[in-house]
């Protein structure tokens, strides 16, 4: 008897042993504090894969707690690591002084990780709260981006609710290594003093937070959301792993973290550390006689299993597949099977019809069938597409396909059957918040038939999330040729960019003046003027803008736009004219002139703004330093003046000092020598929009998400702690 004790005591401490290899190192320790660390993690250099995998349990804490350099680390697993967040603060006391502002800062500088930007979310809490993020990225190019949360009374904030109201959220791109955000605000917090003192900004888990109307004042919660960092292997690809990381019974892959480098993982059937040589052991599916995936009989093979039927039957004896059934099958059976399969087939394309219908309810069919059925000609020319019709054109949305990606969704290249190339925007996520944007844009461009404006050609309603099917316009945006992205290294001269700047005062114009409604776009930016293969600007993106009835000069709005872009008045009075267009459009003739982001962080702390930049060189006479526009003649030089002096009227703090977009394109023809003026517009079939007071009721909420479109802008024109 003491032998058999001996030899069963000796086989459990081998089975110990074993399951002990399988995530960590012989004689390392598995632990520290509540934490698991497996490899390629370790405490200690000797245990981890490499330096900057080596975690310090710091034993002083009770429990222990781990680190990885100066982050506290608060899980780990193979493929990510938790580390605890960094609040940052800003707070004001009765009189409006700062009495607390503290910065949310943390760096990845150096190292294998990177911030994750599907798991992760820029929160900034406060109803006086602009965030602004200033971080650097991929191979050290800068980010910047922001939102901003405002209410008037605490009773207007609702729990769960992050758009705008007390809390706004936005995301970050994609390799991101240094977080840096400042929370400030727009009135020193003054009228909200009296029970919201203090903003805060943090990056953490969008999954594991849920906003209570308790964190504006208590932030003791907050400390609880975790930062989401990846981490991968070097800087190349998996080229059948040459430098041999990945070990038995498992294979290479690489991570989508924007950085490179490359992860393993266990081959199916197998589970354990693929960085340890036998790490990864076969997983026994049969070991559970009441869970296993068989029906009947189920027999462990390595990395796999074999399922069988008893005698008598016949099947793939799988739980998940035809399971075990009678050998013995009469014609009744035979018939019953057939009537059944095609009772399933009625049923399940019943179930697809009905399923298509409610889609087109819940995406505003019938409403956006009134809007539209009015207007002549409206919907008859709007195409109708099917679910099957736009997932032809873009090869079931290959990610090949995709030319753009924002805030509101994603926007494919497709190829319908006659030929021709259109692109098809799809909203990214189903929220009902952005059902009245999206009908607003659908009959906003159903209207416009304008050579600068561009043409929407139809929309498909079968799906969970709305689509919309535009003209194609090949040569990107005006931003991706100033700015040199994406590869587009060709300079535009002066003469292309007087004529663009031309033609897209022409469209704005047209939108003003030559509708019986006047439009506001809301969202002038050069990321939305496209341009074909001639260079012809065609203005995009009409899901913010706004139709302003005749007998008002100005439509009361939560504020909407693109931070670098937006009109100051606007931004502090909430009130939306058609001079926030023309500010707007200032800020992209800046652009024009000198080949300068609207805003960038990159630049010294007084040039980050553009238009402030651009306005304070014009009245110190430093203009010549700023422009951008190549070697000109004398007639050339002279039109860059006019333009110049004409931008700086444009970029205006108050609006009633700005010229009318009508102005605006009056004197930009007339720069280029023509003696029309291009706001006479004679509308025929093709290029008219024709709205009227009473066709007009359109009373959704404006996109009120709190949260703004940021590509590589942020405003500074704002109270904000130095």
């Amino acid at each position: 008897m003491p032998r058999e004790l001996l030899l069963l005591f000796l086989l459990l401490w081998l089975l110990f042993a074993l399951a002990a290899a399988i995530s960590h190192l012989p004689g390392c320790q598995a632990k520290c504090g509540n934490i698991d660390i497996p490899h390629p993690f370790g405490i200690g250099r000797d245990c981890s894969y490499a330096p900057l995998f080596s975690v310090n349990c710091d034993t002083t804490f009770n429990p222990p707690k781990a680190f990885i350099g100066d982050l506290e680390v608060v899980h780990i697993s193979q493929w990510e690591v938790r580390i605890k967040n960094v609040i940052g603060t800003n707070c004001y006391d009765q009189s409006g002084a700062l009495t607390t502002q503290i910065p949310s800062y943390i760096s990845l500088t150096g190292t294998p990780y990177t911030f994750s930007s599907t798991q992760n979310k820029v929160t900034i809490l406060g109803c006086d709260a602009v965030g602004l993020i200033g971080s650097t990225g991929l191979q050290g190019l800068s980010y910047s981006g922001g939102c901003v949360s405002v209410c008037d009374r605490i009773e207007n904030v609702i729990d769960g609710s992050c758009s705008g109201d007390g809390c706004c959220q936005t995301s970050i791109p994609k390799g991101l290594k240094v977080f840096n955000a400042t929370v400030g605000t727009l009135n020193n917090s003054s009228r909200i003093r009296s029970f919201d003192p203090c903003n805060f900004a943090f990056l953490g888990d969008q999954d594991m937070y849920r906003f209570k109307v308790s964190d504006l004042s208590i932030t003791s919660s907050l400390d609880d959301i975790p930062v989401v960092l990846n981490f991968a292997f070097g800087t190349q690809r998996c080229v059948n792993d040459t430098i041999g990381i990945c070990k038995d019974n498992s294979y290479c892959y690489d991570p989508d973290n924007g950085v490179g480098g490359l992860l393993c993982n266990c081959t199916n059937g197998y589970e354990g550390s693929p960085y340890l040589n036998q790490g990864c052991q076969d997983v026994n599916e049969c070991a559970d006689a009441i869970n296993n995936p068989c029906t009947n009989n189920c027999t462990n093979t390595l990395g796999s299993y074999h399922c069988s039927c008893p005698n008598g039957s016949y099947g793939d004896g799988r739980k998940n597949g035809n399971g075990c059934s009678p050998k013995s099958v009469g014609f009744g059976l035979l018939f019953l099977v057939v009537g059944g399969f095609w009772l399933y087939l009625s049923l399940k394309k019943r179930k697809l019809a009905k399923l298509k219908q409610k889609f087109f309810e819940q995406n505003g069919g019938l409403l956006l069938k009134q809007r539209i059925s009015s207007f002549e000609g409206g919907f008859d020319s709007t195409k109708i597409f099917t679910i099957e019709e736009l997932k032809l054109a873009t090869n079931n949305y290959d990610k090949s396909r995709i030319l753009g990606q924002g805030g509101f969704g994603t926007v494919y290249k497709g190829i319908l059957p006659d030929l021709r190339v259109v692109a098809i925007k799809k909203s990214k996520v189903v929220d009902k918040n952005q059902l009245g944007q999206f009908i607003n844009e659908v009959v906003i461009l159903t209207q416009i038939n304008h050579r600068n404006v561009v043409k929407l050609l139809g929309c498909c309603l079968e799906t969970e999330v709305p689509l919309l099917v535009y003209e194609y316009v090949s040569n990107g945006t005006l931003y991706q040729h100033l700015h040199k992205i994406d590869g587009m290294m060709a300079s535009i001269s002066w003469k292309d960019r007087l004529r663009i700047a031309a033609e897209t005062a022409g469209a704005l114009t047209y939108l003003h003046s030559a509708a019986s409604v006047p439009i506001i776009h809301r969202d002038v930016k050069s990321a939305n003027i496209l341009l074909d293969h001639n260079n012809t600007a065609k203005v995009a993106d009409f899901g913010g803008s706004r139709m302003n009835p005749l007998d008002q000069a100005q439509i009361s709005t939560l504020v909407q736009g693109t931070m670098g872009y937006l009109d100051p008045e606007y931004l502090h009075t909430s009130q939306l004219t058609e001079k926030s267009d023309v500010y707007s459009f200032g800020v992209v003739l800046a652009e024009l002139l000198t080949g300068e982001k609207a805003l960038s962080f990159a630049r010294p702390q007084e040039q980050t703004n553009l238009a402030t930049y651009f306005v304070m060189s014009m009245k110190e006479n430093r203009l010549s330093q700023l422009l951008q526009v190549g070697e000109l003649n004398e007639a050339e030089m002279e039109q860059v003046q006019s333009v110049a002096e004409l931008t700086k009227r444009c970029l205006n703090l108050k609006g009633d000092d700005r010229p009318s977009m009508k102005e605006v394109a009056t004197e930009l023809e007339g720069c280029r020598g023509f003696d029309r003026h291009p706001w006479v517009i004679q509308l025929s079939n093709e290029e008219n929009l024709s709205l009227t007071r009473n066709q007009v009721g359109l009373n959704y909420n404006d996109g009120a998400s709190g949260q703004y479109s940021m590509q590589n802008e942020m405003m500074l024109s704002m109270n904000f702690p130095r």
